[in-house]
């Protein structure tokens, strides 16, 4: 893993301890509500990421992005349906979109060529 990747995920890791700690039951429901929004259901696990991806993309957050891109090659998705996906999150998102779509590609292609770890999003629990 990546000396940045690492330091991300430790990061996350760290303040979601922190944060989890504080006495929130509206935090800790959320944290969990997120948890288990990603568990397979009526949409199995892959369905479900390639969903978070496109709303990452359209919602321009590059963590997310980056967790969403792991997270669906972790669960099966191909390059042509990767490439799907972000045909969708670029038409719902518009050219804005852009320079996101250029960075999940570089990740991808740093995924498949075995440079990187997965990232853990900042926003998941």
């Amino acid at each position: 893993m990546s000396d940045k990747l690492a330091e991300f995920t430790a990061f996350r890791q760290r303040m979601n301890e922190r944060i989890l700690a504080e006495d929130n039951q509206v935090v800790r429901r959320f944290f969990a509500l997120d948890t288990q929004t990603y568990k397979a259901g009526a949409l199995d696990l892959k369905t479900k990421e390639m969903l978070g991806l496109v709303a990452s993309m359209v919602l321009r957050c590059d963590d997310c992005i980056s967790y969403h891109v792991a997270q669906c090659k972790e669960a099966g998705v191909q390059r042509d349906e990767f490439f799907e996906v972000f045909s969708v999150g670029l038409v719902v998102g518009g050219s804005i979109v852009i320079p996101h779509l250029r960075r999940a590609v570089d990740f991808l292609d740093q995924l498949e060529n075995g440079e990187s770890g997965a990232p853990e999003c900042a926003d998941h629990a």
